[in-house]
């Protein structure tokens, strides 16, 4: 028996969104002074933002930060900080850029190490919010909503598969 594979984002609606975030943040007050993307899930995502806002004189220097909450389960587990961030972002405003936005814990404990890193003040951006009533900690601009169903490609990974694809799934349910 084959699995159906569902694309919940298109290539098109994500490039399409990603400008339209773009825009937003480069109309903002406050216009950030470096990007933090948090790897692995939000590399593709972060750079056709950069790329994006780039294009609108906003050129962002980027700063990296590793957190891992899923490893391979569907669900967020533990956040494990594997590189945190350096002194660049020191009294900076930056841009903390995720893939996709759960339970809220790598978000939260992003934010909680740049500001333990002296950064000025923190907006952050995710490719996707998923639909969770116990998310601790909401994002600044979100590109799309999505229910609770685990979701992979445009960097997040399923089982360590699928980054490099160009829209987003829903994975097959774990039986």
């Amino acid at each position: 028996m084959s699995v159906t594979e569902t694309i919940l984002f298109s290539r098109k609606a994500i490039a399409q969104r990603v400008e339209e975030l773009a825009e937003e943040i480069a109309s903002a007050p406050c216009n950030p002074e470096v990007a933090v993307p948090i790897l692995a899930g939000a590399f593709v995502f972060a750079a056709d933002l950069l790329r994006a806002l780039a294009a609108k004189h906003i050129a962002l220097p980027i700063e990296f930060v590793w957190l891992r909450s899923y490893d391979e389960a569907q669900t967020p587990q533990n956040v494990e900080i594997l590189r945190g961030p350096d002194k660049a972002v020191s009294d900076k405003s930056v841009l903390v850029i995720d893939g996709v936005l759960d339970s809220g814990a790598t978000l939260a404990a992003a934010r909680e190490l740049l500001f333990a890193a002296g950064v000025r003040s923190i907006n952050s951006v995710v490719a996707v919010a998923k639909n969770n009533p116990l998310r601790i900690i909401e994002a600044d601009y979100v590109g799309f909503n999505s229910g609770p169903e685990f979701i992979y490609g445009y960097g997040m990974d399923y089982a360590g598969s699928g980054r490099g694809l160009a829209e987003i799934r829903i994975a097959p349910r774990e039986r």
